[in-house]
């Protein structure tokens, strides 16, 4: 979940107007990376290169579905129709160069539109891709936008979760097919893993992409609810705790809400864990792949441990946000401590623990 706030016009290119070159595409996607995603584009620079555009490419891609998924201006009709020409753009370039135009419906924050009018751009580089990774990239990102459309079209006034089992599902649509889509690519583009590796990954895939996910969902609640117009937290969890949806960030349901959260924070521990299996099975001749995966593991991990001691994400304008201090610190820790499974999980351990910084962060 990110803060979506205009500050400004974007402009799309339009029909007629110069077409980017592939150099030219590719050059864009990098420069609008780190002004979607920060802490992502962090990672992605710690792989090898035959993995770094496809995952790239494939981040972008997801983020433009997402960017048209959570709109707060277009109608559940009209998200659904651009879901489905976004997928169109697969398959047809002129409709990807084009693409962009729909900004002019669209209330995001200004780096999002970016990104939104440069779709054709983000095709472009997709189609640089080789046979097997553009098929990868296709099957997992059509398979999450599928499952977008449909939320968007069930939820015509905004997403409210209804229970535990449809939270799972929307996680799914979300970021376990994330899982998947960076398993297939590792399996693709890796020497080190092979079928045997690869079968062990496809265990815990879903879970890698689920947890983080509910971390994001878990410490943005004020956040989602009052500038998205979107409750994650299932109806039947509050129900059951005494509180419901409208309740969510009253006051005097504080201590109902958060008895609420508790499956949630559960659930997002057991697929934490089974992350850490899943970076555990990668080998360490794929150091570059287990330090893009062990990065957000261990600012999720962080982000619990602030989760647990804190009742800022039932507050209205409130949330939860590790340090940048901490970041800077489990970057460097994540990237060198991850060459075995003993020192990742020490590292994880003392993450739990309290805030990890350097003396004088």
């Amino acid at each position: 979940m990110t803060s979506r706030r205009k500050t400004g016009p974007v402009q799309a290119v339009r029909p007629g107007e110069r077409v980017a070159t592939p150099t030219d595409a590719d050059r864009a996607s990098r420069l609008i990376l780190p002004r979607v995603s920060r802490t992502f584009a962090l990672g992605v620079k710690m792989l090898p290169p035959k993995l770094e555009a496809p995952v790239r490419i494939g981040y972008l891609l997801c983020r433009i579905a997402d960017t048209i998924e959570d709109d707060l201006a277009a109608s559940p009709e009209r998200k659904a129709q651009l879901l489905e020409e976004f997928l169109a753009c697969f398959d047809d370039p002129r409709l990807a160069e084009e693409f962009g135009l729909c900004i002019a419906e669209l209330s995001s924050a200004d780096e999002y539109l970016e990104l939104v009018a440069t779709t054709g751009q983000v095709f472009l580089t997709y189609r640089m891709l080789d046979e097997s990774t553009r098929f990868i990239l296709r099957r997992w990102i059509t398979e999450m936008v599928h499952g977008m459309r449909r939320f968007v079209l069930e939820h015509r006034h905004g997403i409210r979760i209804a229970s535990l089992t449809e939270f799972r599902q929307y996680c799914y649509v979300v970021a376990g097919t994330v899982g998947h889509l960076l398993t297939d690519l590792w399996h693709e583009h890796s020497g080190a893993v092979g079928d045997a590796t690869y079968a062990r990954l496809l265990e815990d895939c879903e879970a890698f992409g689920e947890g983080l996910q509910t971390v994001n969902i878990l410490k943005d609640i004020a956040w989602d609810c009052e500038q998205e117009n979107a409750i994650y937290i299932p109806a039947d969890l509050l129900g059951a705790a005494g509180s419901g949806h409208d309740a969510l960030l009253q006051v005097e349901r504080r201590a109902a809400n958060r008895a609420a959260l508790e499956p949630l924070m559960r659930l997002a521990q057991d697929d934490i864990e089974r992350a850490l299996h899943y970076i555990e099975a990668i080998p360490a001749t794929a150091l570059r792949i287990r330090v893009f995966c062990v990065l957000p593991i261990l600012f999720a991990v962080a982000t619990m441990r602030d989760l647990e001691q804190t009742d800022a994400m039932l507050i209205p304008g409130g949330g939860v946000k590790i340090s940048r201090a901490e970041v800077r610190a489990l970057v460097v820790a994540g990237s060198t401590s991850t060459l075995t499974n003993r020192t990742l999980r020490w590292l994880v351990e003392r993450v739990r623990k309290r805030p990890f910084t350097f003396a004088g962060s």
